[in-house]
């Protein structure tokens, strides 16, 4: 008789709970649906952090393992604490010094957004740390084009600067209402999740940093082979699927937009994987793994711009393309013999300028029309192509130069490269005084 009167009570207090939180939920418009999902991909977004350091620290020697990981991880705690305390409001708030960045003082410390409810039926704080993960992300994609060789304190103090001084502006001119680029043209500049924003900024970042700061010792004439392809996997398996939440939740919402970027992302994916495959078939007769990995992410960063406006057929074309430039980059790169260590130049900053200008030529006849409409009659290819190039092409010198600067500015002043003691022994114990296998004699 107790357990059958307890059971009625939990019942009836169930019910009750469920009731309070259904009307609760409706009395200040939050669609639990949308929220649910955004929480969620900041969930998968958070999730390529620890994947991405996988990737790196699997792809460098032994000896600096865990010196590389700690790049991503650092990044986490620098740049998550910088975006709570004013990254957002410098991103997202309105413009300020002509348009250079956002600013109110409402979003500082997100203290305005405490019970703020988006138009998406979001909860502000949900869209801040989702926007945040991006803002994470982007400098620890940088740390792979010079790793093995600097000190672990200038890196840090380089990726706070660069986050101010290049992620926060590009953040704010591309996604802002008010931000120029989000302006440009009929209907905007397209970068539906980051092409420009987050590869093609940390891909040409990479490249000045590593060409500024010089090859490894011993580069090229030592072989620098990698400490563990099996973690590599593992980690461009954890960036795959940590990049749905990535895409498919920069739709801001949980409806057709959202299938369509997520569909996308997926084929683009396994088109750039498919063809990095058939590349090293038909010219070495042997598939690496680090081939397909490589392959996946410039399939998934080609996509990254287009997801919001191409469809299947673009997405598989765009992914067989990035493949091949990046590939080729590659190629260039061991001919011309600089020291990008992890390729991120080759593949983030190729395939996402490839993704941002090729999306031009497979955006869907909606979108297109709707840029007619806002141009007052027509729009075309070739002029959306012309907002996309500008795009890109201030990118790329904004983010060459204010990196040029900052990396010449702390060379000279507290030193950016180790030195060859340093160099030699390996970032984990000449840094950090551990091993990350255990090991002391590691090459």
């Amino acid at each position: 008789m107790q357990r059958i009167f307890l059971k009625i009570i939990m019942t009836f207090g169930f019910i009750f709970c469920s009731g309070s939180l259904a009307f609760s939920g409706e009395e200040i418009g939050v669609d639990s649906g949308v929220t649910s999902w955004m929480i969620t991909s900041t969930a998968l977004v958070l999730l390529m952090i620890p994947g991405l350091a996988m990737f790196y620290g699997g792809l460098v020697r032994a000896k600096n393992v865990l010196g590389t990981m700690l790049h991503s991880y650092s990044a986490m705690a620098i740049i998550g604490v910088f975006w709570a305390v004013c990254g957002y409001s410098m991103s997202f708030g309105p413009s300020v010094m002509g348009g250079w960045f956002g600013w109110d003082p409402d979003l500082v410390f997100l203290s305005g957004i405490d019970d703020k409810i988006m138009d998406a039926g979001v909860p502000e704080y949900v869209f801040a740390m989702f926007q945040g993960k991006f803002a994470i992300i982007t400098p620890a994609i940088i740390a792979g084009a010079f790793a093995e060789r600097v000190r672990f304190k200038t890196y840090c103090i380089f990726i706070l600067l660069w986050t101010i001084l290049v992620y926060s502006p590009l953040c704010h001119w591309v996604w802002a209402e008010d931000g120029f680029i989000f302006n440009m043209g009929a209907n905007g500049a397209i970068d539906f999740a980051g092409g420009t924003v987050v590869h093609i900024s940390s891909g040409i970042s990479a490249l000045v940093i590593a060409l500024y700061l010089g090859s490894r010792r011993g580069y090229p004439r030592t072989a620098m082979h990698p400490n563990n392809l099996v973690m590599t996997l593992i980690g461009a398996g954890l960036l795959w699927v940590g990049w749905f939440g990535f895409n498919a939740g920069s739709s801001i919402g949980s409806n057709l937009d959202t299938a369509r970027a997520l569909t996308v992302t997926q084929v683009a994916g396994a088109s750039g994987a498919l063809m990095w495959m058939l590349i090293e078939g038909f010219k070495h007769e042997k598939v690496t793994s680090l081939g397909v990995a490589s392959g996946i992410l410039a399939g998934l960063v080609v996509i990254t711009p287009a997801a919001g406006v191409v469809q299947v057929k673009g997405a598989i074309i765009l992914g067989f393309i990035a493949s091949i430039f990046s590939y080729s980059a590659i190629q260039m790169k061991n001919k011309l013999g600089y020291d990008d260590t992890l390729d991120v130049f080759g593949i983030h900053g190729v395939s996402g300028i490839v993704g941002a200008l090729g999306l031009t030529f497979f955006i869907r006849s909606s979108w297109m029309e709707e840029a007619a409409i806002l141009a007052g009659g027509s729009w075309t290819v070739l002029q959306q192509l012309g907002v996309q190039a500008l795009a890109v092409l201030i990118t790329v010198i904004y983010a060459s130069i204010i990196t040029f600067i900052l990396v010449v500015i702390l060379e000279k002043t507290i030193g950016f490269r180790i030195t060859e003691r340093e160099e030699m022994e390996g970032l984990d114990h000449s840094l950090h005084g551990e091993h990350g296998y255990g090991l002391i004699n590691l090459n």
